[in-house]
């Protein structure tokens, strides 16, 4: 073989080969580019503005909480949405869930027939709100948990039949037949009636929020503080909450990512670590297993 001959054979198996790493290397790029520039869906959140520790706006104007916590760790593990949070009121967020306005809504909301109508409700809880008796202090000893509250046949507060409570001590009376809890349908009335009606006597306990006791009347600023020494409160259960998602197809799918995170995140502690958190305690220990 000539020099020549060589030289320009030589040439050729370099040409071929960096003709191949480049199309590698080009091929690589694209395949990357494609990979950074994948869609990547927004998310309308919306989060009641005041209710403390579940979903509020903090002092910067910045949306905090247990619920947005969680929204906020679900958003890290989801590589294909974006939250954007937005702090309205509770009208606000339901009118504008149902309007699309908003995609998710968090507020402490329980599971109602009539929500799981309206919105998409995932199977898997956010969180827990721990619901339980306020009653006078001198029956403590008389009404110490919901079976000796029912077998002494106290008389509680009435609840409106739309409210979230009223299900939970009609599921109560379904499964003690012998033992029911006289449910009354409530007219309106403000909160403070209900703490004065227990005082009376008039009524012997008041279905109420742990979380709202506390505040209410526990806390030394709480409106109803002047009653501390006349009222105490027991629990009962706690009552999931969940998100609360508008209806349309994209949203569907982001139900069945958020079904997948959310467990991850409950396995992982996560849960458990922003109840502490927040509420001082995991709130799941009083949800039924």
């Amino acid at each position: 073989m000539s020099k020549k001959r060589w030289i320009v054979g030589g040439l050729l198996v370099v040409a071929l080969v960096g003709a191949t790493y480049l199309g590698r290397h080009l091929t690589g790029a694209s395949s990357n580019k494609a990979a950074t520039t994948k869609k990547v869906t927004t998310l309308k959140v919306a989060h009641t503005q005041n209710y403390v520790p579940y979903d509020f706006v903090d002092e910067k104007g910045q949306s905090d909480g247990y619920e947005v916590a969680v929204l906020k760790a679900i958003d890290e593990k989801l590589a294909d949405y974006k939250f954007e949070y937005t702090g309205t009121s509770d009208d606000d967020l339901l009118i504008g869930l149902e309007s699309g306005k908003y995609d998710i809504g968090t507020k402490g909301a329980w599971y109602t027939e009539e929500r799981a109508k309206k919105f998409i409700i995932p199977s898997k809880p956010i969180g827990a709100s721990i619901i339980g008796f306020t009653i006078r202090k001198e029956d403590a000893a008389k009404y110490k948990d919901i079976d000796s509250f029912a077998k002494e046949a106290g008389k509680l507060v009435p609840i409106s039949p739309q409210n979230a409570q009223w299900s939970v001590i009609e599921d109560y009376n379904k499964k003690h037949k012998d033992s029911q809890i006289e449910l009354t349908a409530a007219e309106s009335f403000k909160v403070a009636d209900a703490y004065a009606w227990v005082l009376e006597g008039r009524y012997d306990a008041f279905f109420d929020i742990k979380l709202s006791f506390e505040k209410a009347v526990t806390a030394e600023d709480g409106s109803y503080h002047q009653y501390a020494d006349k009222l105490s409160w027991f629990p009962y259960k706690g009552i999931p909450t969940y998100p609360l998602i508008h209806k349309d197809e994209k949203n569907q799918a982001f139900a069945k990512a958020y079904e997948k995170a959310i467990k991850e995140l409950e396995k992982d502690g996560t849960l458990a670590k922003l109840s502490q958190k927040y509420f001082g305690e995991d709130v799941f220990s009083y949800v039924d297993k």
